[in-house]
């Protein structure tokens, strides 16, 4: 593999830290910096862009993230990597920060100034519920200009599916209602130690200006009721709101006998727009 910098080999890193990956917090490192590189270059230009990284690790992605131009704040939860990092952040003065603690329960944006990119290779046991956050931020259009995330190749398609697709779902209706989503290219799973199972994928999400109106806490009540159970009638999953589904149907001009698998983002809005006007959220 090609150096990016003067810094050890990632696994000369892992092993003087005893880096070992933990799977109880969904780690699997990527020690080619060729792959790196890659990621970061898709997600650049990065010159004088700061950059959220979340669960960087031996920072084999945060050394290609500096190479390109960009000032990090990587969020890491695990203790081993945070003296890893700091060697890092010495070799790069002012262009590392490190905040050792829980993605989910941390908030960037006060450490972060315009323009902002967020880059990871996500913790596979947090990666969706990460996303959802960033993809019902308020306001909008939101504190970062573009998402470039690893996700395992079932969620990635997901994110990107298109109604009527055995893969759409609520998660393809968060993203395609807020950004325009897109699959850039597959990782096999050798890239990574240890391995995964699977095929992993880098997905781009780019925020869409004005997105369709609708309030994101009924959006989410909305999808979460109708692919609760997906193979059912709307008329009979939405029930589960606590509204009349027949009236919210009837507002949002869909059909009672339609599934949630043939509803496009558009639909979904609209049914969003009427239960909020019938409920309190």
């Amino acid at each position: 593999m090609s150096a990016i910098d003067d810094l050890p080999p990632l696994r000369d890193v892992i092993r003087r830290h005893e880096l070992r990956a933990r799977k109880s917090l969904g780690q699997n490192f990527l020690l080619d910096l060729n792959l790196t590189g890659r990621i970061a270059r898709a997600a650049g230009p990065l010159d004088g862009v700061n950059v959220l990284e979340v669960g960087p690790g031996p920072g084999g992605l945060t050394r290609a993230l500096i190479a390109q131009g960009a000032h990090v704040l990587a969020v890491e939860r695990d203790e081993r990597a945070i003296a890893a990092l700091a060697e890092i952040a010495e070799r790069y003065p002012g262009r590392l920060e490190v905040v050792a603690g829980d993605a989910l329960a941390f908030d960037p944006r006060a450490r972060l100034a315009a323009p902002v990119r967020i880059v990871a290779n996500l913790p596979y046991n947090i990666a969706t519920a990460l996303l959802v956050t960033w993809l019902t931020a308020e306001p909008w259009p939101p504190w970062y200009d573009r998402l470039v995330l690893m996700f395992q190749r079932e969620v990635a398609e997901r994110i990107t599916a298109a109604p009527g697709s055995k893969a759409y779902g609520r998660l393809s209706v968060l993203a395609g209602w807020r950004t325009q989503a897109r699959i850039l290219f597959d990782i096999a799973p050798t890239a990574f130690v240890p391995p995964p199972k699977v095929t992993s994928s880098l997905v781009e999400l780019i925020p869409r200006a004005e997105p369709l109106p609708c309030d994101s806490r009924a959006l989410q009540r909305v999808t979460e009721a109708a692919f609760g159970q997906r193979r059912k009638m709307l008329r009979q999953s939405l029930k589960s709101l606590g509204a009349d589904p027949l009236t919210l149907l009837g507002a949002a001009a869909i059909a009672p006998t339609a599934r949630a698998e043939d509803i496009p983002v558009e639909g979904f809005a609209a049914l969003a727009r009427a239960f909020a006007s019938q409920s309190r959220l």
